[in-house]
């Protein structure tokens, strides 16, 4: 069952600098060292205000002015452009075609990266929001008025977001996998399927408004914008300005749906490491038992790898879950439903440590090929080097196995003292007394030795 290679970051080697079990036992006591430190000298909610400060007012002027507005949007309708005229009509070999580098690591892994550094930086460049603002710049120019849109259903919040990006990471290790191709997603299927989306996304923005369906809807903006909450850039009324770290996530899981956002974030993650060793024993006995009862050999591989990521959603649901219903043990705990919804934005450093983990080399090496060949010839076909470097390749020695394994480690360990501390600082806030907080965070604290401890299986598992 060959999964599309650009989904792997994994780099093989035979051995670890030091025993796997070894780097899970160091995460888990700086993870219970960091717990004691907070419970003794965290007392009060440090993040429930984000204490936003201004930029310069020329800077804000700039970057939100029209030309600068025109300029980037221009940029990300050419670019998507490009992808999809890249898969329709360039070579079907993934690692020789713009699309795939482009669609499923360039921007897949790249927006996360720049969102929580320099905030939501995909708003302005985000394609179909720019289609849709000339759009509806152009009928209120004609009729007179603006568009009527329809009221969108606040309880629906989130979900299309959720189920878009399971839809999206499906495309890229299920469907691609079973795709007749035997290296993974072809081209083409990357160009139709932006396409699909791209009727679907203009559909629902003229249906409900540009800006509702980006806040809600919009599977990219949601995605990245929830990594963007982790900065400390944002602009609030039309102002560029500076807020504290990680403040502004303890408000994001407030939008029905967003828990399932961040939760399918981690398991697809998961799945895909796991499909590469510590599901595989699994994924080949199901695929055998289905294939055995009448399956085709396509439809069997799609099913069992569907199974299998359904499998992970539900597992980290769960996890969360256990937890969450733990604290709603501790005395005077809130109701069950506003923990859930109180905690979600907890997993949110967890999502970003996954994806750096899992895909931090293969970034590394792949933004090679973006930024060189398939920049010169982003078809593939050898008919055009524009920039005079069509003939480069990749330095693979650039990272050493050490060093990508000891990064995969530190994301993993910051990523879960930075979840652990914005539990406890939420925990602060509901209850008041800092002690009844401590003790409904030893339930937090297992919480995130378990993502801590499976994130680390995977990567040794996937590694050996």
């Amino acid at each position: 069952m060959s999964l599309l290679p650009l989904a792997h970051a994994l780099a093989a080697r035979d051995d670890l600098p030091i025993p796997a079990w070894l780097f899970a036992w160091g995460a888990s006591i700086v993870l219970i060292v960091s717990f004691f430190a907070l419970s003794v000298g965290w007392r009060v909610p440090r993040f429930e205000q984000d204490r936003w400060r201004p930029l310069g007012a020329g800077l804000s002027r700039a970057l939100r002015g029209l030309p600068v507005q025109i300029a980037a949007g221009a940029i990300g309708v050419f670019l998507l452009g490009v992808a999809v005229y890249s898969g329709l009509r360039g070579t079907e070999a993934p690692d020789r075609n713009f699309a795939l580098t482009f669609l499923f690591v360039t921007c897949w892994l790249g927006f996360p990266l720049l969102s929580v550094f320099l905030g939501d930086v995909l708003r302005p460049f985000n394609p179909w929001r720019a289609v849709a603002r000339v759009v509806g710049a152009g009928f209120t120019a004609l009729a007179g008025q603006r568009p009527a849109h329809l009221a969108y259903p606040e309880r629906l919040g989130r979900w299309p977001a959720a189920i878009g990006l399971f839809a999206f990471v499906w495309l890229e290790i299920v469907y691609g996998a079973g795709g007749g191709v035997s290296v993974g997603l072809s081209p083409q299927a990357a160009g139709v399927g932006a396409l699909v989306y791209s009727g679907y996304t203009l559909t629902m923005m003229a249906l409900f408004g540009t800006e509702t369906w980006c806040r809600n809807g919009e599977t990219f903006s949601v995605y990245f914008g929830m990594f963007s909450q982790l900065g400390i850039f944002s602009f609030e009324d039309g102002r560029l300005g500076r807020r504290r770290p990680f403040a502004a996530a303890t408000r994001w899981a407030t939008v029905p749906g967003s828990a399932a956002v961040v939760i399918v974030s981690i398991a697809t993650t998961s799945f895909d490491g796991g499909s590469e060793g510590a599901f595989l024993n699994a994924l080949e006995w199901t695929f055998e038992r289905l294939f055995d009862t009448g399956f085709g050999l396509t439809a069997a591989i799609r099913v069992t790898d569907t199974i299998f990521m359904l499998l992970c959603a539900a597992g980290v649901a769960l996890v969360y879950w256990i937890g969450v219903r733990g604290m709603a043990s501790t005395g005077g705990a809130p109701p069950l439903r506003r923990l859930w919804t109180g905690f979600a934005h907890t997993l949110i450093p967890i999502a970003f440590a996954y994806l750096v983990a899992h895909y931090f080399s293969l970034f590394v090496f792949q933004e090679q090929a973006q930024f060189t060949y398939l920049l010169s010839d982003p078809l593939g076909t050898g008919s055009t080097d524009l920039f005079g470097t069509a003939s480069s390749g990749i330095d693979f020695t650039l990272l050493s196995a050490n060093a990508i394994w000891y990064v995969q480690v530190a994301a993993l360990v910051i990523g879960h003292v930075v979840a652990l501390t914005l539990a406890h600082d939420r925990a602060t806030a509901y209850w008041g007394d800092y002690r009844q907080a401590a003790r409904s965070q030893y339930w937090m604290l297992a919480v995130m030795v378990t993502f801590t401890c499976f994130g680390l299986y995977l990567l040794s598992v996937a590694n050996a």
